[in-house]
């Protein structure tokens, strides 16, 4: 029991709590606890993290239940459990439309290679084309430079299917037959892209890099009494560049201000801080690379295993409340049944029933590569239609002059 404290049971429905619950619960024993919100009269916490793992090695609590995270030099005091989240301090940026207007945006949909070797095939159907009905078909005589643009005119008309001139040779039909198909796709694929680029948001992070945050001299945030302002100070950010936040809508208020006008451009966490943020601002922040490794968050046991009070980093006004770790003095004796406990536990379905009902709702955020518009289109996605194309073009060609050196007309 906390010295000087009351027996009150505080339910806690938070996932930390849940978590701790479904853990005792497996322990082959009973084990009685209760919890002990972490908070001054007036409901603020009582102190940070690393003040709050010192009061169980002074023996004023004989275990911690909260987002307490498993670091180098808190477990020189207290031993910890094996963690049950997901680890690492991430960066979180706004995101900006990516997009672009401009004139040329029209060439976007296809790459060059594609762009190139489109028009060389329109060229090459059209000579093909004319090989095959010069010799039979009025519309393809006349002078030489008539003839050629009547070729080039059917050849690219194709794309609109507004060609006027008529195909008699069943070569030539076969080929534009070949040829229509390929268009076909073409034309369809590059309207969908055109309509992608156009109209769908093309959602990027404002920075990609923690450096480029350090060389423009911006502001980053963190969360209040965490240890990521030690983890920030050593990648070399100012001391007088990080500010402290205590809940996620502060957290938004500053990214709106933007560092120039006392904000911040960046905010860096916990991942399991991350991912209630992003689940409640998905549309306008994305977690960025790289993560920074942490132990994640663990549970630890106490030395009475009969009863112990525990000590839960709880606020109902403090974002921070939804995750946990428990710490307990050094060779606690329930460390390694907890830690099997934990085992059992996240190898379960409890673990994903808890972890339904507090993240559930991140399933209702797009992925982020839902929110960005395809690449454009490349010719490694068409060179087969091309070789089809090709070959039938050729195939024609052959069969053609085969015929002429046998015969002195075709149909």
């Amino acid at each position: 029991m906390h010295p000087g404290n009351e027996a009150v049971i505080s339910i806690v429905y938070c996932y930390c709590i849940d978590v701790f619950d479904a853990v005792m619960k497996t322990l082959p024993y009973a084990v009685t606890y209760e919890y002990i919100p972490f908070e001054l009269p007036n409901g603020m916490s009582a102190g940070t993290y690393d003040d709050l793992i010192y009061r169980v090695y002074l023996g004023k609590f004989d275990a911690v239940v909260g987002d307490t995270t498993i670091v180098a030099h808190r477990s020189r005091n207290v031993d910890f459990t094996l963690p049950y989240t997901e680890s690492g301090v991430s960066m979180i940026v706004p995101i900006k439309d990516n997009k672009k207007k401009n004139a040329w945006v029209f060439l976007k949909p296809l790459t060059w290679d594609l762009w190139v070797t489109s028009a060389c095939f329109f060229v090459f159907i059209g000579f093909v084309v004319w090989v095959l009905e010069h010799r039979i078909n009025e519309d393809f005589l006349g002078p030489i430079e008539c003839q050629v643009g009547t070729s080039f005119w059917f050849s690219f008309s194709t794309m609109v299917f507004s060609q006027r001139e008529r195909v008699i040779s069943n070569l030539a039909r076969f080929v534009v037959i070949v040829w229509y198909f390929v268009v076909l796709i073409l034309t369809q694929s590059y309207t969908a892209s055109l309509t992608s680029h156009l109209t769908v948001q093309q959602l990027k992070p404002t920075i990609t890099d923690f450096r480029e945050l350090i060389k423009r001299g911006e502001n980053v945030g963190y969360q209040k009494g965490s240890f990521v302002s030690g983890i920030l100070k050593q990648l070399g950010f100012n001391e007088n560049k990080l500010i402290d936040y205590n809940s996620p809508e502060e957290c938004d208020e500053f990214f709106k201000k933007g560092s120039a006008k006392g904000g911040i451009a960046a905010a860096f966490n916990e991942v399991p801080f991350m991912r209630l943020f992003i689940g409640q601002y998905c549309s306008k922040y994305t977690m960025t690379e790289p993560t920074f490794k942490t132990a994640g968050f663990g549970f630890v046991t106490t030395l009475q295993l009969s009863e112990f009070s525990v000590n839960s980093l709880y606020n109902l006004l403090d974002f921070v409340s939804h995750f946990a770790c428990r710490s307990s003095p050094l060779h606690s004796p329930l460390v390694l049944d907890v830690s099997r406990a934990i085992l059992n536990v996240t190898e379960s379905e409890k673990m994903k029933e808890i972890e339904d009902a507090y993240f559930k709702k991140l399933a209702s955020c797009p992925e982020s590569s839902t929110l960005v518009s395809s690449n454009s289109l490349g010719l490694n996605s068409f060179w087969g239609l091309f070789l089809i194309a090709g070959i039938a073009a050729i195939l024609a060609l052959i069969i053609f002059m085969v015929i002429s050196s046998t015969s002195t007309g075709m149909c």
